[in-house]
C-alpha cells in the first residue's frame, strides 16, 4: 500500500474522529460522517498532483480549525471521568 493512500486513509479517520468530539451521540454524527465521505470520495480521482497537495493542505487546515478545545473521552479511558475511580477498591481487595 502506498504512503500517500496511508496519509489519506489517516486523514479521513482523523476527520471522523474530531467530528465524533463535537457529535458524540451517534445518531446526530452520522449525517456528518457520510458528509465526510462523500468528501473523500468526491476527489478521489484527482489527478493532478498540485491539486492533491492542495487539498491534504486544506484539510490539514480545516481539521485544526475544528479541534475540539475538550474533546470527548470514553469514561473509562485514561483521562475520563471514570478512569481508575476505583483503584484503591481493586488493590486492596485482591
Amino acid at each position: 500500500m502506498s504512503v500517500h493512500r496511508n496519509y489519506v486513509r489517516s486523514l479521513y479517520r482523523r476527520a471522523l474522529y474530531t467530528s465524533l468530539d463535537w457529535y458524540p451521540n451517534r445518531l446526530y454524527w452520522r449525517p456528518i460522517a457520510l458528509q465526510i465521505r462523500a468528501e473523500f470520495e468526491a476527489n478521489r480521482g484527482e489527478s493532478s498532483p498540485v491539486r492533491v497537495q492542495h487539498l491534504l493542505r486544506e484539510t490539514e487546515d480545516a481539521l485544526e480549525e475544528y479541534r475540539h478545545p475538550l474533546p470527548y473521552k470514553y469514561m473509562t479511558a485514561p483521562g475520563g471521568t471514570k478512569y481508575e475511580r476505583n483503584k484503591w477498591f481493586e488493590d486492596n481487595m485482591t
